[in-house]
């Protein structure tokens, strides 16, 4: 039997610190991740055909806000499919995403792993 493929989680998110936090725990968790400090960084990942198998997203993000980027996600062929998960301490009104894909700051490492593996599952 082959060795199953480690799932690959886009962390996008302009906080470094953040990140950082978010790499540790996902990788303790046995994902792969990979890193955007923008939106526009993240959009242009996938158009060189890096494909991950799920998105953490910032809502807030300099030049182009998160909820813009998951938009151009869902219009982009090769990653329509992949599931997003948003991360926020905004006040603003996320009625557009799956209540289970969505994470208000603060939040603990354990409910982000257990957010983006039901993500995983829903998609």
């Amino acid at each position: 039997m082959a060795p199953s493929r480690r799932r690959t989680v886009l962390i996008v998110d302009d906080d470094e610190n953040l990140r950082r936090m978010l790499r540790v725990a996902l990788r303790l968790a046995g994902f792969e991740t990979r890193e955007a400090g923008s939106g526009l960084d993240a959009l242009a990942m996938l158009d060189r055909g890096e494909r991950p198998d799920a998105i953490v997203l910032d809502v807030i993000l300099p030049g182009i806000d998160g909820l813009a980027v998951r938009d151009e996600v869902a219009a982009h062929t090769s990653a329509r499919a992949v599931p997003i998960i948003v991360i926020t301490g905004a006040k603003i009104p996320l009625d557009r995403l799956s209540p289970t894909c969505v994470l208000r700051k603060p939040f603990t490492p354990e409910a982000l792993v257990a957010t983006v593996e039901k993500c995983l599952q829903e998609f």
